[in-house]
């Protein structure tokens, strides 16, 4: 290696004593607005959908789906927060006009941004794994559910099981009780879809 590239790669060694809190600085806004953003739209889902999607599961299924969600929603929250440090730092009471001052400040600043960073990294990997994990159980449970049960009421009786078959002339279920069940469309008064079988109404 030539002597120039040398000198030249010493002055930009010396040089990056002097960007290293603005590049901290820029990661960390990076990280803050894809943070954020990811946190928006795993609050937009569980509002507007996870409501209805959690009651279809079993009780245990559900809080188990519920705490996983709500604890990556304030791990995400956390880590947007820390990201927000890091990106802007915290208010500071005292004006640096030393040289040798403002040297030790940047030097702890650039460290605690860097702490603030790798936490708020942490924070995004453990938040988008419960929130997997969450999908998991709710894939799981709803899996070993088998076919939504259906519950058929005639004019003289309530039956429930899943459904079979339903054409223009019957239809037909399949009921743990009564086994298989084909029902004229005459006689059959509505046809609604229930949570289980247990108590049809």
């Amino acid at each position: 290696m030539s002597t120039g590239s040398e000198r030249r790669w010493a002055e930009l060694a010396r040089e990056l004593e002097f960007i290293r809190l603005p590049e901290v600085r820029r990661q960390a806004e990076g990280w803050r607005t894809g943070l954020t953003g990811l946190t928006a739209l795993l609050a937009v889902l569980v509002l507007l959908k996870g409501r209805d999607n959690l009651d279809d599961l079993p009780d245990g299924a559900r809080a188990t789906a519920t705490g996983l969600l709500m604890t990556a929603f304030v791990l995400l929250v956390a880590g947007s927060l820390l990201a927000a440090r890091a990106a802007h730092g915290a208010p500071e009471r005292e004006i640096l006009l030393g040289g040798q001052a403002l040297r030790r400040w940047t030097e702890r600043e650039v460290a605690r941004a860097t702490r603030a960073l790798a936490w708020a990294y942490l924070f995004c990997v453990l938040g988008v794994i419960l929130v997997v994990g969450a999908l998991g159980v709710a894939w799981v449970t709803t899996s070993d559910s088998g076919i939504q049960p259906v519950v058929v009421r005639t004019s003289t009786d309530v039956l429930c099981g899943e459904l079979i078959v339903a054409d223009r002339h019957h239809v037909e279920i399949s009921s743990e009780t009564d086994g298989k069940v084909s029902l004229p469309w005459t006689a059959v008064m509505s046809v609604k879809p229930g949570m289980n079988c247990g108590g049809a109404p």
